[in-house]
């Protein structure tokens, strides 16, 4: 048998769960790393022995083989990412509530994070020939955005800066905390100077001294040449804006309208031209609407039906002034009904085996 986790936490096997989490509690009050006078392994001990013994499952396994095999390996494997047990991970939360804000209370450092605003997704419907070209559209969005008065600082244009009174200038505030460990100071940043510790003798008149506003504002999206229905554009910073912060992103969905004569494959461009058999068998010249203008393509004597003809630099366009390619697909239409000249001409071909 391998570790004894009831003698580990100084139970019986007839503890129950409440007796096995006043045991960890303790044990962890005394051993915890961050603790003056605390033994890491004697905590990691514990930890192992409370994983276990506080879930039933795992609890029935170990007391009848002395091991534990759903869920974990019993000899305490940690996991990477924090206090886990083979494959599954150990929830502190029961006990410590917000286990990060333990942590930074022991160890009394001021944990300031960047502050972000809101993300924003926006639809926008271009048409075809814009989704090949490219173009800009130009969009109204109601958001909080930076005070274009004070410039996001909160304070009058021209104010001087000041002494913050909430933390005397510290940019950071000391907080003390009661937990199951006893009692902590955490250091926070001050929420009044956004841990700057100065904050502006008069506040703006637009904002009212937050920064920020909520309103409209116009944003132009460049769409580039050659995108596809469904692809997002990103605009960085162009989201909502936060009080301290920096702004959020845009995101703009691109809706392709779909055209009557043209369809997109990569690079090119397909479209399909109906034509006559006499013209097929004969060739001609035809002129084609393109989204460049109209072209004259040739159509060789003897075309196939479905044949591609390719009309090149009339496709999509890519680096370096390179296009893609215009690609015809030749579809050949058969009459229903034959005059009698015309139904005498064509028995004619096929006699000569044409």
């Amino acid at each position: 048998m391998g570790k004894d986790y009831y003698k580990i936490l100084g139970l019986t096997k007839s503890a129950s769960k409440d007796e096995v989490k006043r045991a960890f509690r303790k044990l962890a009050h005394v051993y915890h790393p961050d603790k003056p006078g605390g033994n890491a392994e004697k905590f990691k001990e514990a930890s192992e022995a409370y994983s276990v013994l506080s879930d039933d499952k795992k609890r029935a396994e170990y007391d009848a083989y002395g091991r534990v095999f759903s869920g974990g390996q019993s000899g305490g494997q940690q996991n990477a990412g924090g206090f886990g047990f083979g494959s599954q991970e150990f929830d502190f939360g029961d006990i410590f509530g917000d286990f990060g804000d333990i942590f930074s209370n022991f160890t009394g450092q001021t944990q300031r994070r960047t502050q972000r605003g809101r993300d924003i997704s926006i639809d926008i419907e271009i048409s075809f020939r814009d989704s090949i070209f490219g173009t800009t559209r130009k969009v109204l969005l109601t958001k909080t955005s930076t005070c274009d008065a004070c410039r996001g600082t909160g304070g009058k244009p021209g104010t001087e800066q000041v002494t913050c009174t909430v933390c005397n200038g510290n940019g950071k505030m000391h907080e003390t905390k009661n937990s199951i460990l006893g009692t902590f100071t955490s250091v926070r940043v001050c929420e009044s100077c956004r841990g700057t510790g100065k904050i502006p003798k008069e506040k703006c008149s637009a904002c009212k001294g937050s920064g920020v506003v909520r309103k409209e504002q116009e944003i132009s999206v460049a769409i580039p040449a050659g995108v596809e229905s469904g692809e997002m554009i990103r605009l960085s910073g162009s989201g909502e804006a936060i009080a301290g912060g920096i702004p959020g992103d845009l995101y703009v969905k691109l809706h392709v309208h779909k055209d009557p004569v043209f369809t997109k494959e990569g690079i090119h461009i397909n479209m399909t031209l109906p034509l006559k058999l006499s013209d097929a068998l004969l060739g001609c010249e035809r002129t084609i609407e393109t989204l460049d203008g109209a072209v004259t393509a040739k159509i060789p004597a003897g075309v196939s039906h479905n044949e591609i003809l390719r009309v090149r630099e009339k496709g999509v366009p890519q680096e370096r002034g390179r296009r893609g390619d215009l690609l015809i697909t030749v579809s050949i239409t058969l009459p229903k009904k034959l005059s009698r000249k015309a139904r005498k001409m064509i028995e004619d071909l096929r006699e000569e085996g044409i």
